[in-house]
């Protein structure tokens, strides 16, 4: 499928081929918590109620909010999640993100996008 706009036109949202959502934040984002509620109906509604592995591209996010990160407790058609980064910034947002929450699925950081589809897609790499 071809790349969705998430309301509030701050990323997209998109199933591919190997059967996993990627979710891609526009660079110098400032997520709130009306963005990561957008962009998880986004994926439950494509996903109709099936449940797909999903990375999150937050390598150009500036920053997300705390009302932000408490959404990412929230269950969504995801059943387990890569965030991918590129800088120490993007791991101190996803540590954030992933810290002191009971998160609904397995979920973890990768700076690498290839060990991130690796991880999602089961590949013992």
């Amino acid at each position: 499928m071809k790349p969705i706009t998430v309301d509030g036109g701050k990323g997209t949202v998109e199933l591919d081929a190997e059967g996993v959502f990627r979710l891609v934040w526009n660079p110098g984002t400032v997520l709130v918590a009306d963005d990561v509620r957008a962009a998880m109906t986004m994926i439950n509604e494509v996903a109709d109620g099936a449940e797909y592995p999903m990375l999150i591209d937050i390598t150009n996010t500036r920053t997300v909010t705390r009302q932000a990160k408490s959404v990412f407790s929230t269950k969504c058609a995801a059943s387990r999640i890569a965030l991918v980064g590129s800088n120490p910034v993007n791991r101190v947002i996803a540590n954030f993100a992933m810290a002191r929450r009971t998160l609904p699925c397995p979920t973890q950081f990768f700076a690498s996008h290839d060990e991130a589809m690796a991880w999602l897609l089961g590949d013992p790499r």
